[in-house]
């Protein structure tokens, strides 16, 4: 059951990952520190942080202490050009050198307390965000707004896609991730649903997507399920995502491509 909690606390620590609001209860019991690993390449110019914490038991605050003194090494292996790391706060570390590109691939290796994480990520090439609308849900005598990205899905790859949005400048904690199963190579307009943050009249709403590839994909999409979101229902105990860190390291590591469109609802 020690498992679980982690996966709870980890959860909290992303801010705007925190996916549902639901949160299934278990009977925790006291875990071993686990470390935190979460780093980013993109295509925006750098630089680009890898932030390292350890985990802490269930009933402290959500404090998590800083790994400090670790060597992050990230290697563009397309490219052959490796990037030493610096420590610029506690348990913060940047790039120098490393610049994100769409089709390269990323390694993150990261060494502390005589053992060594690695991580490798591939950035998915760029499909392009062309507008944000939205969709009025009406139930109950209740309105629900709802923004929609709106974009052509290639058709000759696999895509998987990450969202985030904020409302007038504010960012809401819930994330969105689909994959184009179901949607290869269609124009899509897929409704983001909001659990609790309402779009009201001449709101402006700024969407953030990302390309990401499929193990990252897989780690987002299963703290969603994990919480009860999506279309599993809930969980009866909530296990560790499937991070793509080795050496048993919570977290991810992810090479994405990012763009962000912003629209304004009017009734």
């Amino acid at each position: 059951m020690s498992s679980g909690r982690i996966f709870l606390l980890m959860a909290t620590a992303l801010y705007f990952f925190s996916g549902c609001e639901k949160v299934v209860q278990v009977n925790l019991n006291k875990a071993t520190p686990q470390i935190i690993i979460q780093g980013n390449v993109t295509n925006e110019a750098g630089p680009y942080t890898v932030s390292i914490t350890r985990s802490v038991p269930f009933d402290n605050s959500n404090v998590f202490p800083p790994v400090t003194g670790a060597v992050v090494k990230i290697k563009d292996v397309t490219a052959g050009i490796t990037d030493i790391l610096t420590e610029t706060m506690p348990g913060v570390y940047n790039t120098a050198t490393v610049q994100g590109t769409a089709g390269s691939t990323y390694t993150l290796e990261v060494m502390t307390d005589n053992k060594t994480y690695t991580a490798s990520s591939t950035m998915p090439g760029i499909v392009v965000l062309d507008s944000v609308s939205f969709f009025i849900n009406t139930f109950f005598g209740t309105t629900l707004t709802n923004p929609l990205p709106n974009f052509q899905d290639p058709p000759d790859a696999d895509n998987y896609y990450f969202f985030k949005q904020l409302i007038n400048r504010k960012p809401v904690k819930t994330f969105f991730v689909f994959d184009d199963r179901l949607s290869q190579g269609r124009y899509i307009s897929r409704q983001l649903f909001n659990d609790s943050a309402y779009i009201k009249n001449l709101d402006t709403v700024e969407l953030e997507m990302r390309c990401i590839d499929k193990n990252v994909y897989n780690y987002f999409n299963h703290i969603i399920e994990a919480q009860g979101g999506g279309n599993s229902g809930p969980v009866a105990a909530p296990g560790n995502p499937a991070s793509n860190i080795s050496n048993g390291a919570f977290g991810y590591f992810s090479a994405h491509t990012v763009q962000r469109k912003a629209g304004v609802f009017k009734e």
